[in-house]
């Protein structure tokens, strides 16, 4: 820092300030030190800083599998954000394990990261708490009730009321539902959803009918093999996503049947598989890139101590029909709930 200093005739506090702050430093100055910079290779002593200003510029998202499609435009998000603001995003992966999650918040307590972006949660409402309580966190894709965290997430449990009332709309009855591990709160929700659109148009609901996967293709596909071997198999299957949904739609293949002309599905998330997929897979769309910003965004209130004027972000989803659930609707045209409520369906062409 001396060298730039020396070189464009300026303080080493001025060099700093135009690293820092630049805006702070007219132009014709900070021109003169960045030209000194470029010429001197100048690259700035990040653990001296760190030291100087308590701040690392690393964000750590927490993402529980970082081989699903689905995470992919959500870290997009926020890593534009990120650098839009001067700040590296680090990733970890937990595998779906909550020891391996909790092991990640040692890099909060060890102060190697600024804040945390955590994609979904296995730890419970206390842990997540007490951790939000000393560090800058926020929780992205979930919504937990009465929890303080700073959430950005859509209505899962709403969502899946729509996918169910769509399958309803259409005349079917016998609908069944492979849910995500129910240790997680996402699967309970959208099972949540399920029932409601069930209870609410007085459809029975058999226990066989609800098949746990691990949101692989591998279990979507054993899961819909147990439904299709009932003495009464389902005539429409709502999945807890669209990996597990590709998988469930090559078992009802393997079997000799066909989707949706057999059996209707409808998917969760929009990945960038479900339009190019054969047949196109209908689903929930989830808003992920703005997911990703939001969360971003917030975390970087947290992370300046800006007053925050709401802690719950909920944004939009969209029914995105296609083929697999072998109904069209005319363009513009709004399915209704039971009560006569318009639901929110993006039609794409068949």
């Amino acid at each position: 820092m001396q060298d730039v200093a020396k070189r464009a005739n300026v303080s080493t506090a001025t060099v700093s300030r135009v690293l820092s702050n630049p805006d702070k430093v007219s132009e014709s100055t900070k021109k003169r030190v960045l030209e000194a910079i470029d010429e001197l290779n100048y690259q700035p002593h990040v653990v001296a800083r760190q030291f100087r200003t308590m701040q690392t510029k690393i964000i750590l998202v927490v993402v529980p599998d970082i081989t699903s499609a689905f995470f992919s435009q959500i870290l997009r998000g926020i890593e534009h954000v990120a650098i839009e603001h001067g700040y590296q995003v680090i990733l970890a992966d937990t595998e779906n394990k909550t020891e391996r999650e909790r092991e990640y918040m040692n890099i909060l307590h060890q102060k190697q990261a600024d804040g945390m972006v955590l994609l979904t949660a296995r730890m419970n409402k206390h842990e997540l708490e007490e951790i939000s309580d000393a560090f800058p966190v926020v929780l992205a894709c979930e919504y937990m009730d009465e929890l303080n965290t700073p959430t950005v997430s859509i209505d899962n449990i709403s969502s899946s009321r729509k996918a169910i009332q769509h399958f309803i709309d259409m005349g079917h009855r016998k609908i069944a539902h492979i849910t995500g591990p129910m240790d997680v709160i996402l699967s309970r929700d959208r099972l949540r959803g399920y029932q409601q659109a069930m209870y609410s148009n007085d459809l029975p609901m058999d226990s066989l009918y609800i098949q746990e996967g691990n949101f692989t293709i591998e279990s979507g596909y054993n899961q819909m093999k147990k439904l299709l071997s009932l003495d009464e198999p389902p005539t429409a299957v709502f999945v807890f996503n669209d990996e597990m949904a590709i998988g469930a739609i090559n078992a009802v293949r393997d079997q000799g049947l066909s989707v949706p002309e057999d059996i209707a599905v409808i998917g969760f998330d929009n990945i960038n598989m479900a339009p190019i997929f054969t047949p196109k897979l209908t689903t929930i769309d989830q808003p992920k890139y703005e997911i990703g910003q939001k969360a971003m965004n917030l975390l970087l209130s947290l992370i300046n101590k800006e007053p925050l004027e709401k802690r719950k972000f909920v944004l939009k989803d969209e029914l995105v029909i296609r083929e697999t659930c072998g109904y069209t609707l005319s363009r513009n045209n709004d399915s209704r709930d039971k009560d006569g409520n318009a639901i929110s369906t993006k039609i794409l062409e068949h």
